[in-house]
């Protein structure tokens, strides 16, 4: 095995949002503020990471921020950028006061945010026990995915074009709108059409825009057309109501639970899926104008509403029994429980006490190998919010995170990952990387994991000892700290920290 020296350096040039993992450095940043402190009640999504990374005027134009946020000494202050909190506070009184069938935090718990802004609305339903995955385009808000990121609120750049949305159908509780400027009508409504495959059955879409609550022609007309597809789809409006403060309105449509609908509809548009169609491949697959037809049968994933929070983070789902195999060989059932009894145990004898970790500064937390999200769910007690990441060439357990009332979408990881640089505080990788070596070199996955972890942040490794000693020689090699490396026979761990260095000379070649 081929071990890289300390004075091995990668290039610094520049990486991307999406596409291959280069083997490259970030520049570092123009200045960085060690103050990540949370408050002593614990990280809150308007407070933390406020100054965590202090932007200079000179980083502020650079990230070329047109949006309304302005540059006060060492914060941002949001002027009006996408949802602004005036309008996210508006919403959320509206949707709580007006509409409690929603039930957040007990029925509703996983919720999806189109065109978030700086996640405003994400960040109000930390409080109200809800989790949100929200994304926006790049080209649209770019410097704003990046700050809901920094201020510790769940965001990815991501774009509704041609392809689905990295996630499975029938996971997202609730879907929000509000300003996202999607036009949910055009083509057939192949937009809307992919929210309604994301939906669970029985979930509800939550709509606030010019056409709900304007009557201008243009507003009247999309309003018009707006009611004749979701119509058409089934799904019936269940309120629509206007905040007497702002005149902000908004409309909730509510998904079918079973077939009845479709069946009984006088013209086949939009039409139903063919049954080749698998509604929950995600990964590069083109949109499809469709509706995929609601699962039948008591023990089929989404003919039943999962448990209410928080039972259904250790409840198993009602639809894995003991007639399937798991990952790890066990029945399903047995598998699934496994996971979540080791994983609680490894976390409480040695990633929260055993490390070093100070918890308090992590908000920010992936796991880049997610499998039944029993990592996620054993940092419950914990005041951070994990991105669950299942591999594209693994078993497809991605619903059975959404179903525990977690969160996460499928990768290739030999591409690079839809966010910003140094947006996350800790990555988690369990026995990833050796499979990956089968696909791809670990020298562009480790640069892509150098792109994504903040300075200072930590990156734990389980996995196969030689791979262990490979990731070290690549973190060493990038003068990030060893903070512990333990092996037992063919297994090994590794827990290692980056640092703010970046090569002051560029080699020429490698």
């Amino acid at each position: 095995m081929r071990r890289l020296s300390r004075n091995f350096i990668l290039p610094s040039i520049m990486n991307t949002v999406r596409g291959i993992a280069l083997r490259s450095l970030r520049p570092a940043l123009f200045h960085f503020r060690k103050d990540i402190s949370a408050p002593s009640s614990g990280p809150r999504a308007g407070t933390r990471y406020g100054t965590a990374t202090s932007l200079t005027p000179s980083l502020q134009s650079t990230r070329v921020i047109r949006t309304g946020l302005k540059f006060l000494g060492i914060i941002f202050c949001f002027l009006g950028a996408g949802l602004s909190s005036r309008m996210a506070h508006s919403t959320t009184s509206i949707l709580f006061s007006r509409f409690t069938d929603i039930a957040w935090g007990k029925r509703s718990r996983v919720i999806l945010d189109v065109g978030c802004g700086v996640a405003s609305f994400g960040g109000y339903m930390f409080d109200r026990d809800v989790l949100t995955m929200s994304f926006a385009p790049k080209d649209e808000h770019e410097a704003q995915v990046q700050f809901a990121l920094e201020r510790g609120i769940p965001a990815i750049s991501a774009v509704m074009g041609t392809k689905r949305l990295p996630y499975p159908s029938r996971v997202f509780d609730v879907i929000h709108c509000a300003r996202c400027r999607v036009p949910w009508h055009i083509e057939g409504g192949k937009l809307l059409l992919e929210l309604n495959r994301l939906l669970r059955p029985g979930g509800y879409f939550v709509w606030s825009a010019t056409p709900v609550y304007q009557k201008l022609p243009e507003d009247v007309e999309i309003w018009n057309a707006m009611s004749s597809l979701t119509k058409s789809m089934c799904w019936k409006m269940v309120k629509k109501t206007k905040d007497t403060l702002n005149q902000v309105g908004m409309a909730i449509y509510q998904k079918p639970m079973d077939n009845n609908c479709y069946e009984k509809r006088s013209e086949d548009s939009p039409p139903l899926c063919k049954e080749t169609d698998d509604a929950d491949a995600a990964w590069n697959v083109p949109l499809q104008a469709c509706i995929p037809k609601l699962p039948i049968g008591p023990s089929v994933r989404g003919s039943k509403w999962p448990e209410m929070w928080p039972q259904r983070l250790e409840k198993t789902p009602f639809w894995i029994d003991g007639s399937r195999v798991g990952v790890y060989g066990k029945p399903a059932n047995e598998d699934f429980e496994a996971d979540y009894a080791h994983w609680k145990r490894v976390v409480s004898k040695s990633y929260v006490n055993g490390m070093g970790i100070d918890w308090s500064k992590v908000r920010n937390v992936m796991d880049m190998r997610a499998v039944y999200g029993g990592f996620a769910a054993a940092l419950r007690d914990q005041k951070v919010w994990v991105m669950n990441i299942v591999p594209i060439d693994s078993p497809d357990t991605l619903p059975i995170v959404y179903e525990r009332g977690l969160f996460g979408m499928y990768h290739d990881w030999c591409e690079s990952f839809s966010t910003y640089p140094r947006t996350y505080d800790l990555l988690h990788a369990d026995h990833l990387f050796s499979k990956l070596k089968k696909r791809c070199k670990l020298l562009g996955v480790f640069a892509e994991v150098d792109r994504i972890l903040r300075p200072e942040g930590k990156l734990i490794v389980r996995d196969d000892a030689e791979t262990i000693s490979e990731l070290e020689s690549m973190a060493k090699s990038l003068q990030w700290e060893v903070r512990m490396t333990y092996a037992r026979g063919k297994e090994g761990l590794l827990c290692v920290q980056k640092t703010t260095w970046r090569p002051k000379e560029i080699e020429a070649s490698m």
